[in-house]
């Protein structure tokens, strides 16, 4: 890796990906943030659990202000497992952010020769090393052994075109996300709100539906200022506006491309900005 660039580090949290908090986010956003700044660092490599670095990594590229890279990545097998895949992996990763062609793609995940935009990637097989794919979109990119092809670039907003900062800021909204399921109880959404959920996000059946109980309880935590996205309990598709459940009338959010752990972390930023239901679908479009 010293033939690809000169190297640092620094830790800032060490956890399981499965104990990722808002805490640690922001912690590591302001951190990210202060280290790009500086004239002598071109990028920044975040070693990561896979369990959750779909999510941190989204929400890196909503608050990262910088167009220098920013590459998240992990391992599927520990260090001791025949064929550990973490070595290679990171020498890739580095390779990535040292690529001047990574500049300006917003936060980027490379795992097992692939380059994927945060925005798009999810982890899709529990113990596979070909576990992270962008369903919808694709990869951005393919690297092996440090050599890398580019595909085509996001045309979503990221990063310097985000309305989106943490500066300043020391707690996140909280967002609760509730899968939708045959026969499904609206006691969940309402335990939700009782136990001071500001936003949630509904991991749909199909195209974001639920059973009529539960849109019922939505609806009524919405008029109680709770802001409910509509999302999928399912792996890729987008969610429709008025498709099925009349947003409009009940005053939901569409996620779009965005699957449930996507939504909550943009629900969550985008509530720090504003509550009105029509803003936050305009930030659902356009990130």
């Amino acid at each position: 890796m010293k033939d690809l660039a000169e190297l640092t580090g620094e830790q800032v949290a060490n956890i399981g990906s499965q104990d990722m908090n808002d805490q640690v986010w922001l912690k590591l956003g302001n951190r990210i943030n202060d280290v790009l700044a500086a004239n002598d660092v071109d990028g920044v490599v975040v070693m990561h659990g896979t369990d959750t670095m779909e999510e941190t990594a989204f929400f890196l590229d909503l608050v990262v202000k910088s167009e220098k890279p920013v590459v998240m990545v992990g391992s599927m097998r520990p260090a001791t497992a025949v064929s550990a895949d973490g070595p290679g992996n990171l020498y890739n990763a580095v390779a990535v952010a040292a690529s001047p062609g990574a500049r300006g793609r917003g936060v980027l995940v490379e795992l097992n020769d692939e380059v994927h935009a945060a925005r798009n990637v999810t982890k899709t097989d529990t113990t596979n090393v070909d576990t992270f794919k962008s369903l919808n979109r694709g990869a951005v990119g393919v690297v092996h052994t440090g050599k890398i092809d580019w595909f085509e670039r996001m045309d979503k907003r990221n990063t310097t075109r985000s309305e989106f900062s943490i500066h300043g800021v020391t707690q996140l909204p909280r967002v609760d996300i509730i899968y939708a399921h045959a026969n499904m109880s609206p006691d969940l959404i309402s335990s939700a709100v009782h136990n001071g959920a500001k936003g949630l996000v509904v991991a749909g059946v199909g195209d974001g539906n639920m059973t009529k109980e539960a849109l019922a309880a939505l609806t009524e935590a919405n008029k109680a200022g709770v802001v409910s996205v509509r999302s999928t309990r399912l792996a890729a598709g987008l969610v429709l506006r008025n498709n099925e459940v009349d947003d409009d009338k009940m005053g939901f959010v569409a996620s779009g491309e965005f699957t449930a752990p996507k939504a909550r972390v943009l629900l969550q930023l985008a509530l720090t900005k504003t509550h009105d239901v029509k803003q936050i679908q305009r930030m659902f479009n356009e990130y």
